[in-house]
């Protein structure tokens, strides 16, 4: 269901179904698309119609669940009216050029507004086509994400912790804020095992690419020598999941408290705030230690375990739950990856889609959109050329 828990009246429902018309992937555009298309007009009104009710205003959840709602409608319904226009521009001039003793002067301007709207409404039939896709329902939420040394020791637990701050900055010039849920960390100040949560509209919709194998190419840190090393980091993106979607039985938990352990800290070792939780049926585990008190880390700690068993749930419902768990995080193993940063020649290889860039730097840095966007259009043909 493409607006998943925002429906009023079937909505969402007729939206989904819009989605996979075949008109919408070899749309013959005109009255019909316009006719089809304006349910989504009509929506637009209907929410901010709603955002003026005091109730809604009151209502924090309810507001929220709107905004996101209107957010994802607002782009469609932009290019729709545009494309209106077009069309309309089109139609004058056609008219205008119909007319009887035109001046050679006045058809000249009119065929040049002819021209002109339709490269206008072409432009904007292909946009209309790419927003028309189908939609993620979980781009708009939350991201849990866990970074993990594979191949390479305690290299690879450095580069884990060059990558989490890699994402940590890349949030914060998204606007976005992060939190650690759990950190193993090692006396070298890498990670042998760290997971975050970060908070920011569409969020899941940029990180979700970031699901797999990295490996790193560079003269190791802990070592003097000038050998380049090759190491490998598994990183796991899950959507937060939200109460709606998934209920845990609290039979089903076992929950323990620990001492917190780490690299230093007043509070380090302690007091037992730290907290484990097991889900028995499955056999999950999660801990969470950032917090300290054990009611804030058992809610992050729970938040995790919602997104792994939802995450799980909907790879069983699709059928494929083994070879997602491998396409996200492998096996570690150097063969396997998504990604290569080598640091001697400055450059980062995506093997999905062959696209190399010599800003290694700037990548590690948090500017990963030049990494981001090629992916999100690569997917995006993708799906156009499936709907063929």
């Amino acid at each position: 269901m493409f607006y998943a828990n925002l429906s009023v009246g079937g909505f969402a429902l007729q939206v989904a179904n819009l989605r996979k018309c075949p008109w919408v992937a070899n749309p013959k555009v005109g009255v019909n698309l316009f006719d089809k298309i304006s349910v989504f007009e009509k929506r637009f009104e209907e929410l901010n119609s709603e955002l003026c009710r005091p109730e809604v205003a009151a209502d924090g959840d309810k507001l929220k669940k709107i905004m996101i709602e209107l957010k994802s409608i607002e782009p469609i319904v932009e290019a729709y009216k545009s494309l209106k226009d077009a069309r309309k521009r089109e139609e004058e001039a056609l008219e205008l050029l119909a007319a009887p003793n035109l001046d050679a002067e006045l058809k000249s301007l009119a065929q040049m507004e002819l021209d002109e709207a339709k490269a206008d409404a072409e432009n904007l039939e292909a946009e209309l086509k790419i927003l028309l896709l189908p939609k993620d329902p979980n781009d708009d939420k939350n991201v849990i994400m866990e970074i993990r040394a594979g191949a390479g020791g305690e290299e690879a637990a450095l580069f884990a912790g060059v990558l989490y701050r890699m994402y940590s900055m890349y949030g914060e010039s998204m606007g976005y804020t992060h939190s650690i849920i759990y950190e193993n960390a090692t006396e070298l100040g890498g990670y042998k095992e760290i997971s975050f949560m970060i908070e920011g509209l569409g969020a899941f919709s940029r990180l979700k690419y970031e699901r797999g194998v990295h490996r790193v190419q560079r003269v190791p840190e802990t070592e003097s020598g000038g050998r380049i090393h090759t190491s490998t980091v598994t990183v796991a993106v899950l959507p937060e999941a939200e109460d709606v979607e998934l209920e845990i039985n609290p039979n089903d938990l076992k929950i323990d408290t620990f001492r917190s352990s780490g690299a230093g800290g007043q509070h380090i070792n302690k007091t037992s705030s730290a907290i484990r939780i097991t889900h028995i049926p499955t056999g999950t585990v999660v801990e969470c230690q950032d917090e300290r008190s054990q009611y804030k880390n058992k809610d992050k700690a729970l938040k995790v375990l919602k997104s792994r068993l939802l995450q799980e749930k909907q790879d069983e419902q699709a059928g494929s739950i083994a070879a997602e768990r491998k396409s996200q995080v492998g096996t570690g193993d150097r063969s396997e990856r998504i990604r290569t940063y080598n640091y001697h020649e400055n450059r980062v290889t995506d093997h999905r889609i062959g696209l190399t860039i010599y800003k290694l730097s700037e990548i590690l840095g948090g500017n990963i959109d030049q990494l981001i966007d090629p992916m999100v259009a690569a997917d995006r043909a993708e799906k156009l050329k499936d709907n063929t």
